[in-house]
């Protein structure tokens, strides 16, 4: 901000205040959760999610108001850009949950065939690659499993699905009109123009997705063709690739 104020020729691309909001897992999915995305048969929504301050004894008790059912995927609640700030853990029973270290959002599970999908937004551009996820969770694994489990960073560039042999009905994208209202919406309440947004499809609904979670400025080095739709991007500012832009992030 002080930057820009010295030097206002600057164009900004995202103001800092905006990007603030994603920084907090609490508030990022809060957009999502007031859209009205009903586009045909699709149907947009977030994971039933609770946010735990402190007191990790108390995590059983608030689980069992909020009517959460396990397993839950513990997110820290801060995104702060370190690689802590991207690490999951899976709790299979209650008596684990005191186990977790606040503050964090505990989500519920859906099982989404083990993929997801990484939507980029660029301004108005908007390109989608499949990831590898967390498997699916089934009745055995609930019986059979207890305790925390430790996740490293999922759907990072290296667990790239794109080019694996899955099954059509998990491998298929989202459709492009719900993508492109989407991105439309979340622009415009959000503020941004440069984010991306985690999104699952929920097995054997494939009318139904949930958004997981959203993050500003990702890897777009790692994403195909992105010189060329950050060229197209900076041209509809009336920049150039050589003219001085700034990103609050």
């Amino acid at each position: 901000k002080d930057y820009h104020e010295v030097h206002p020729e600057v164009t900004v691309l995202d103001p800092p205040n905006a990007i603030e909001h994603l920084n907090n897992r609490q508030s990022m999915l809060e957009e999502v959760a007031d859209l009205n995305l009903s586009s045909f048969y699709e149907e947009v929504c977030t994971p039933r999610q609770l946010v735990i301050m402190k007191d990790p004894s108390s995590i059983p008790t608030a689980v069992a108001m909020a009517g959460l059912t396990l397993p839950l995927v513990a997110k820290p609640l801060v995104v702060d850009g370190t690689s802590k700030s991207h690490e999951l853990s899976l709790a299979y029973d209650e008596a684990s949950l005191p186990m977790l270290d606040p503050p964090l959002v505990l989500q519920e599970f859906v099982n989404h065939g083990g993929i997801l999908f990484k939507v980029y937004i660029i301004g108005e551009a908007i390109q989608v690659v499949r990831r590898f996820s967390l498997p699916d969770v089934n009745t055995y694994d609930l019986l059979n499993n207890v305790g925390i489990y430790r996740l490293p960073r999922v759907s990072c560039a290296a667990a790239s699905a794109d080019h694996a042999d899955l099954d059509p009905r998990i491998a298929e994208l989202p459709p492009r009109p719900l993508l492109e209202k989407l991105g439309r919406e979340l622009r415009g309440r959000l503020g941004l123009r440069l984010f991306n947004i985690d999104m699952i499809r929920e097995l054997g609904a494939n009318d139904r997705y949930y958004i997981i979670d959203i993050n500003y400025f990702p890897g777009y080095g790692k994403m195909p063709g992105y010189e060329h739709i950050f060229t197209d991007f900076l041209q509809s500012l009336g920049q150039n690739k050589y003219q001085r832009c700034l990103s609050g992030g």
